[in-house]
């Protein structure tokens, strides 16, 4: 059974009462799997970041089992939640890897990932990252620029390796989401536009030292509809109609950029989804390639935090948590939205008895909030979740204000494992080097 539940959801966690996750209310104490989140809190300490095993491998298998007539490759997004347990989890179940840094590909390493289950994205490869990915054997580069096209070819010269690349794609397709998270526009730094692809394919000869092997899109992230990626896949198999005698293709990579939910979203399903486009995705002939990130560790993750104070002004109440924006920027970044639960709810309390409050943290900028004029019941040294913190959170956090990062721990049934620890004063400082005193 998906969840136990014993006692009705009240009408503002209508979040819970849907199969996305394994974040449960048991007696009016919210559960991740079969632990109470409560203990987890006062075990680990706060801010803390607590994941659900079972959550993380249902979305990837949906997303398996979805696609599975046509067999992709899998390539789970690292820069969703690059922790070293989650990527060994999904490694291990059959997933690869997409990409965009040095340091992602040194996780990679660390968690033997087969290089040939690897994608390497990035406008900004350096040649170091460059160097590195080649020695490894990854699958292939995703190219965004003829410069780095020209680079990469000089590398590969230099290693005397030939190096198979893929050539991304800036469809110029709108895509109804957050303005910064928006890539397949060309107004965008992603990419490059049909011409140039066409022109890549006429001047390969240029290129002696790469095997032009596939065609990349990625048109954006937490996208919940599917016709932006159809009119994106439309266009690429007109591309594909006319590099018919010019190309050697292998693989096409429709991206990641699959919606969750996060309030009132209504996103597809990822069967909704691949009904859509495998009939294009079969037309194409080739290899399809898959980078999921959100929709499979979103709501596998969630946010604990403990409040400090609560502070009245004339204008305002403010509910104050010892969670910032530097444990997580997304709503200061992007005003996105995030439901918050207490841990321990009383169901008989009534939303006409709670004043609306502003969640902030301890961060000085007015922008450190996690939410705004919520309904919520808060109490100092209680405890509040904010939900779908699987991806995008920790990630992006930060040590700004000099705060420590938050532990990250997985829950698997009964058993819980710290997969993070917590940061100590020392490791805030551990790199600089103190000029007055030096050791």
């Amino acid at each position: 059974m998906w969840f136990h539940q014993e006692n009705p959801l009240p009408e503002s966690f209508p979040h819970l009462n849907c199969k996305m996750h394994y974040f449960i209310f048991i007696k009016n104490q919210l559960y991740c799997e079969d632990l109470k989140v409560y203990d987890l809190a006062k075990e680990f300490g706060t801010p803390l970041y607590v994941y659900s095993k079972k959550t993380i491998l249902d979305h990837f298998f949906k997303i398996k089992r979805a696609f599975s007539s046509i067999k992709p490759i899998i390539c789970y997004s690292v820069k969703a939640n690059s922790n070293l347990s989650i990527l060994k989890l999904l490694v291990k179940h059959g997933s690869g890897l997409d990409i965009v840094s040095g340091g992602e590909l040194y996780r990679a390493k660390i968690i033997g990932c087969p290089p040939k289950r690897i994608v390497y994205a990035s406008v900004g490869k350096t040649d170091e990252e460059i160097k590195d990915g080649v020695k490894y054997g990854i699958l292939m580069f995703n190219v965004e620029s003829l410069a780095e096209l020209e680079k990469i070819d000089n590398i590969a010269n230099r290693l005397r390796r030939k190096v198979d690349i893929g050539l991304r794609i800036n469809p110029d397709i709108e895509s109804k989401t957050h303005e910064y998270i928006v890539t397949g526009k060309k107004e965008s730094k992603f990419g490059m536009d049909f011409h140039t692809i066409e022109s890549v394919f006429i001047n390969r000869v240029n290129y002696p030292n790469l095997n032009i092997v596939g065609l990349h899109i990625h048109i954006g992230s937490q996208i919940t509809q599917a016709a932006p990626f159809i009119k994106a896949i439309k266009k690429v198999l007109n591309l594909l109609k006319k590099l018919e005698k010019k190309s050697s293709l292998k693989y096409f990579n429709i991206g990641g950029g699959l919606g969750i939910t996060y309030d009132k979203e209504k996103p597809q399903t990822a069967k909704d989804f691949a009904r859509r486009v495998i009939p294009l995705l079969k037309e194409c002939g080739l290899k399809i390639i898959l980078e999921p990130g959100r929709f499979i560790v979103g709501n596998a993750g969630i946010l604990v935090t403990k409040v400090l104070y609560l502070k009245d002004t004339p204008k305002k109440r403010f509910i104050i948590v010892d969670a910032g924006m530097n444990d997580l920027i997304r709503p200061a970044l992007y005003n996105a939205y995030h439901r918050i639960v207490p841990l321990c709810r009383n169901v008989k309390l009534k939303r006409k008895s709670l004043k609306p409050a502003d969640i902030v943290g301890p961060i000085c900028e007015t922008s450190d909030f996690l939410g705004k004029d919520r309904f919520i019941e808060a109490r100092e040294n209680s405890y509040l979740a904010v939900l779908g913190c699987g991806a995008y959170g920790f990630t992006m956090s930060s040590n700004y204000n000099s705060r420590r990062r938050a532990a990250e721990v997985l829950v698997d049934g009964k058993k819980v494992y710290l997969i993070r620890k917590r940061e100590s004063y020392k490791d805030l400082v551990d790199k600089e080097i103190n000029l007055l005193n030096p050791r």
